[in-house]
C-alpha cells in the first residue's frame, strides 16, 4: 500500500520563477557581474565609513548595497549577492550601533 502524499500539479510550479534556480529559471549571468560591480563601489565607500568621523557615509553605502543585493537575487550566480549581503550587514550594524538606524 502506497501512503505517499500526492502533490497536485498546480503546486509543482515555483512560486517565484525569478528566484527558481532550476532548468526553467529566468535569470541572466551578466547580472552577477553588475551586482559585483555595485558591491565593489559600495565596498570602496564602506571602508572609509568605518572611521568614526565619516560614519555618515553608511547612509550612502546601505542603499547602494541594497540595490546590488536585489540585482544579485535576479542573477543565476550567488557571488554578487553574497558580497552585497556582507556589505549590508557591516554598514547596517554600524548604523545600528551608532544610533543611525533604529
Amino acid at each position: 500500500m502506497d501512503i505517499r502524499l500526492k502533490i497536485p500539479s498546480y503546486r509543482k510550479k515555483p512560486l517565484l520563477p525569478l528566484l527558481d534556480r532550476g532548468r526553467g529559471a529566468m535569470s541572466c549571468p551578466m547580472l552577477n557581474i553588475f551586482s559585483i560591480l555595485i558591491g565593489l563601489v559600495a565596498l570602496v565607500l564602506a571602508i572609509p565609513a568605518l572611521i568614526p568621523v565619516i560614519s555618515l557615509m553608511n547612509w550612502i553605502v546601505f542603499p547602494i548595497a541594497l540595490v546590488g543585493f536585489v540585482v544579485g537575487l535576479l542573477s543565476s550566480k550567488t557571488s554578487g549577492r553574497n558580497l552585497n549581503i556582507i556589505i549590508l550587514i557591516v554598514s547596517g550594524l554600524r548604523l545600528f550601533l551608532t544610533g543611525g538606524l533604529i
